[in-house]
Formats: C-alpha cells, sequence, structure tokens
C-alpha cells in the first residue's frame, strides 16, 4: 500500500494512540467536576492548551477545543461577524476556500451580510491588489486559508493582515492544512483568529481546535454554554486533546520541508516525459507536500480508481468535497473550465513518505497512460 492522500487525513500515530490510551484509563475524569478526578483531568487539558498554543505561536488563553476543524472554521467567523455586525455587515473571501467557510457565509448572507468571493489569480492566490479593491467602509472580516488543500499554494497572509489592520478589519485564517507542518510564526500574534485539525497532523479525527485573539470581539453562539469559554458547548474530550497536543508537537518536530520538497521534485523529474500536467504555483508560495496534476482526457476519478487497484490512494480534491461533481473548487477559482477541472487529481505526502513511495506512485501513473494508448490503438 502506498498513502499519499495525506491532505484528506494523516495516519493516527502510535505516540497519539498510546497518549489517548493513557489517558483515556488514567485521567477519566469530567474536567469540569470540581473532585480530584475532575481537576486532574483539567490539568491534563489546560497542558495541551498551552501544547497547542506553543506549536502555534500564539497565547493559551485564546485556544478553545472544537470538534473539528469545520467547527471551528464556523464558530470562527460566525461570531466574529456577528460581534462586529454594528460596524458593517460585508464580509471578504475566496472563492476556493474549504466547504465549512462557505458554509458559514451562505449562513451570514441569509442573516444580511454582503460576501465578496474573490477568484485565484495564475499562481493559484489571492490577488492583494483585489482585496483592497473589495474593501469598503462596511467590510469587517477577510477570511482566507493559509494553504489550499488541493494545489498547495500559499496565501500572502501578512499582506492580507498588514492590508486588514490599516482598514481595522478583523482577519481570519483556515490553517488546517498549514499548522504544525509549515511555519505561522509570521502573522499567529496578528491574526484574529486561527482553525487547526487534529486529524491532519496525526491526531484523532473528531477532535479541532479554533483561536480567537483574546482582544478580538466575538459572539457566543449559544449563549448560556459553559465548556471552552462557552463557545462551545459538551464534555470535552480529554484523552482526544491530548494526543491531538503530542500528535501536532511530534508533527512539528518530524516536518523537513526539504525532504518534502525532494520527493515533489523527484515525482516531476519520473513524469518529465509524461502528459501529466501539475497545477501549481511557483516555488517561493508552493507547499511542496500537496500536488495538483491533470491528464488531458482523462477524469481525475478514472487515475484514482485505476491507482487504487494497484494499493495507491491518492484522491481528486478535498474530501470534503468528494461528493460533488467536480470535486475541486481551487482550479475553478483559477479559472480553469468545468471539463478542466474533472480532469483533476490530487497527490499529498508528509515527511514519513520515501523515495520508493514516488517512485510507485509515477510507475503506476505512467501504466495508465500506456494502457490508455493500448486502448486507443
Amino acid at each position: 500500500m502506498v498513502y499519499v492522500d495525506y491532505s484528506a487525513t494523516a495516519p493516527m500515530s502510535e505516540y497519539a494512540i498510546e497518549t489517548y490510551k493513557d489517558i483515556a484509563k488514567r485521567f477519566y475524569g469530567n474536567p469540569s467536576s470540581p473532585h480530584n478526578e475532575g481537576t486532574n483531568a483539567k490539568q491534563i487539558l489546560e497542558n495541551a492548551r498551552r501544547m497547542i498554543a506553543h506549536c502555534a505561536g500564539v497565547v493559551p488563553e485564546g485556544i478553545y477545543f472544537t470538534g473539528s476543524g469545520t467547527e471551528g472554521n464556523l464558530i470562527a467567523i460566525l461570531s466574529i461577524a456577528r460581534a462586529n455586525a454594528q460596524k458593517g455587515k460585508h464580509i471578504i473571501t475566496s472563492a476556493a476556500e474549504h466547504t465549512s467557510v462557505h458554509a458559514a457565509m451562505n449562513t451570514l448572507e441569509q442573516e444580511g451580510f454582503q460576501i465578496t468571493r474573490l477568484p485565484f489569480n495564475q499562481n493559484g492566490q489571492v490577488s492583494i491588489q483585489a482585496i483592497r479593491e473589495a474593501i469598503c467602509d462596511e467590510t469587517i472580516l477577510i477570511s482566507i486559508q493559509h494553504i489550499n488543500p488541493e494545489i498547495g499554494s500559499i496565501q500572502p497572509i501578512e499582506q492580507i493582515i498588514k492590508l486588514a489592520k490599516k482598514y481595522q478589519i478583523r482577519c481570519h485564517v483556515d490553517c488546517v492544512q498549514s499548522f504544525a507542518k509549515f511555519p505561522l510564526e509570521s502573522f499567529a500574534s496578528k491574526v484574529d483568529a486561527m482553525v487547526f485539525s487534529a486529524h491532519k497532523v496525526g491526531g484523532p479525527k473528531g477532535c479541532g481546535a479554533v483561536y480567537i485573539h483574546p482582544k478580538c470581539k466575538a459572539s457566543l453562539l449559544f449563549p448560556g454554554l459553559t465548556h471552552e469559554g462557552g463557545l462551545r458547548g459538551g464534555t470535552v474530550d480529554v484523552p482526544g486533546i491530548a494526543a491531538f497536543a503530542v500528535a501536532a508537537i511530534e508533527t512539528k518536530e518530524q516536518t523537513n520541508l526539504s525532504h518534502l520538497s525532494t520527493l515533489r521534485n523527484k515525482l516531476k523529474e519520473l513524469l518529465a516525459d509524461s502528459p501529466y500536467q501539475f497545477v501549481e504555483a511557483p516555488n517561493e508560495v508552493q507547499y511542496p507536500a500537496i500536488c495538483g496534476m491533470q491528464i488531458k482526457g482523462l477524469e481525475g476519478q478514472y487515475i484514482m480508481l485505476h491507482l487504487n487497484e494497484r494499493g495507491i490512494y491518492i484522491s481528486t480534491g478535498s474530501a470534503c468535497d468528494a461528493n460533488s461533481s467536480v470535486g475541486t473548487k481551487a482550479i475553478i477559482a483559477m479559472g480553469y473550465h468545468i471539463d478542466e477541472a474533472r480532469q483533476f487529481f490530487r497527490i499529498s505526502f508528509s515527511s514519513q513518505t520515501t523515495s520508493e513511495d514516488i517512485k510507485k506512485v509515477a510507475e503506476g501513473l505512467i501504466e495508465i497512460v500506456n494502457c490508455t494508448k493500448s486502448m486507443e490503438l
């Protein structure tokens, strides 16, 4: 088996699994309970909060644990937008954001907010000039994803935050694909909200976190809840959160961007004489572990199914969009035709991926081309 679908999810690390088991057995109390067992669980929870904050480069007071990155995006966007609605009801985002961001925007539109959804340029980025031109007196929030999960383009978050600060606009960044895998230090302390997901970094599914700057005004979505500062209800999953924290630290320590770049270059080298094309950004704004690709005349679904038969696991875009007719928003946002979008597929790997894995992927892709040629003859 060759697993190269890390943008969809990463296998849970052994350290995270052992941590989950240990905490579940030894610290089973409800962290909201006032007795010793609850206090012990509370200490584990707060230690994990500090670990996640340290990994992100922010203060622990701004970290709130959620059930997923999706929930984190919904909480951050809705709570910040509603809290600042008296100033205005205009929000800027991109056309290629995660499904959860679009869901939050759709909800706000029903409440009278105006949403500007900007396209990507040929680099797979949102243009700073386009954002500048979209800003108006009513603009209260800019929401842009750090690393696109489909083509791996890195957005100019520092410039976006600088622009937002100039006009006193709140800024939310979806960091699900970058947290613990790519440096956030350049903007983490300046942003108003960020979102992370455990299963992208080797932690358990059903666990995530949202960071909201302590000075950022945010409304409670459901007033009266008591857990996680009132932002999210429900008994906190202490074992899952502890596993999330150790997985994040482990991933940050093990991630080797140079190794990832080497793997990417090897794949491109092995496919140099093939008709496959990479849908990518320039090297300086490209996360190397995500390879958006396409081949003229073949649908990404066909590529995925053929490789699946060989025990090679890729995707045709974001797993959260797997049931859509296209499967990807990024290249549509870049101006590609819908038929070209259907030809899209994605290979994504991690620091645990080997050169041999990449070689097998390339061999599988080349076999598809050869089989197709044989069928045409």
